[in-house]
């Protein structure tokens, strides 16, 4: 039976006008009503979207009218992800702290919240996992194979894996080229969100912008703040130009393009979780590799060369990365569970 959490959809002490959540209410019980969604001029028709419309511009469309017309009190939808699937637009949306998958139709009329697959279910041969798992023999070879990793700085799980990365550095200098951090997030109207608040986005603006602006500030600056999130103490005691810092932050034609780039590339990967690695344009697990460890991702990246350098032979630390923010390598909360925050 279908059930609405509403619990979901609140945040702090603000909650939905009870408008609101009869709106979505309304929306949902026609979908699971009648199966198929037949609306006439008076349903919750998009009448802005114009047809052949991308589908990230129809998904930033439907994120603009939730927020215009459906939402108020203070809580805000924000676009994670957009992707086409069975000849729809499919969107996740962060409302209220909540992710949600939406659906549009492609020529921009119709936002519907909830969809049914009536696909018979396929035989399930996952029990042979072994055979799915990746190797170093399979994976594919470049000479200068580039792993990028998806996060976001607040994330515990973000930061275990960009701990790891440091760590990689640490032990093989070489391999920093190999290495791009990339923060998910969505820009829309001028504005960079990010699956946990304002506070979350702006720090991944910082970071991008050292990143882009001070890269040889931007594993000091990392390797501080993943111990305790003193931001101004790391700033300061990293070297970063704050006036250039500064500047890159409020220039939307340095930080806020360099964010959509990555924004852009979490879309085109389809990336749902952080931490996620991406090797070459393939999404690589680490925990077939040996888990978040040192020594499991210098592997991965080892592993796709044409042509592995000595240094590859060097054994990096084989323990899991310590999750959250941790002024050690290691501690309890490094658990080598797939997790990761979505």
């Amino acid at each position: 039976m279908f059930k609405l959490d509403l619990s979901h959809f609140k945040i702090g002490k603000i909650k939905l006008e009870k408008n609101s959540i009869l709106v979505i209410i309304a929306v949902a019980a026609i979908i699971i009503t009648a199966g198929l969604m037949f609306a006439d001029k008076n349903s919750i028709s998009l009448a802005f979207l114009k047809g052949g419309m991308s589908p990230q511009k129809i998904a930033e469309s439907s994120i603009e009218y939730i927020n215009t017309t459906i939402l108020s009190g203070g809580t805000t939808a924000s676009l994670v992800s957009v992707s086409e699937e069975s000849g729809v637009v499919k969107m996740r949306a962060n409302i209220g702290g909540t992710e949600y998958d939406l659906y549009a139709t492609k020529d921009g009329k119709f936002l519907f919240p909830e969809a049914i697959n009536m696909a018979p279910k396929e035989a399930d041969n996952s029990s042979n996992t072994e055979a799915i798992k990746k190797t170093c023999e399979s994976l594919e070879k470049s000479e200068n194979p580039e792993l990028q990793a998806f996060v976001v700085s607040q994330c515990p799980y973000g930061l275990q894996m960009q701990r790891v990365l440091a760590k990689v550095i640490e032990g093989i200098p070489s391999l920093a080229s190999n290495i791009k951090v990339r923060y998910m997030g969505t820009v829309s109207n001028g504005t960079l969100s990010s699956m946990h608040g304002e506070e979350e986005a702006q720090e991944n603006m910082r970071q991008i912008c050292i990143r882009e602006e001070q890269a040889s500030k931007y594993w000091k600056y990392v390797s501080c703040y993943m111990q305790a999130g003193k931001t101004d103490n790391c700033l300061a005691s990293t070297g970063v130009d704050t006036a250039k810092l500064n500047a890159c932050v409020a220039d939307s034609g340095r930080g806020l393009a360099y964010a959509k780039t990555d924004a852009d590339l979490t879309t085109q990967y389809s990336i749902k979780g952080s931490p996620t690695l991406i090797v070459d344009g393939a999404e690589v697990s680490e925990f077939d590799f040996g888990g978040r460890t040192a020594e499991s991702v210098k592997s991965i990246i080892c592993c796709s060369m044409t042509d592995q350098p000595q240094s590859c032979s060097a054994e990096l630390d084989t323990s899991s990365a310590a999750s959250s923010f941790s002024t050690s390598y290691t501690s309890s909360s490094g658990s080598n569970a797939s997790a990761n925050c979505q």
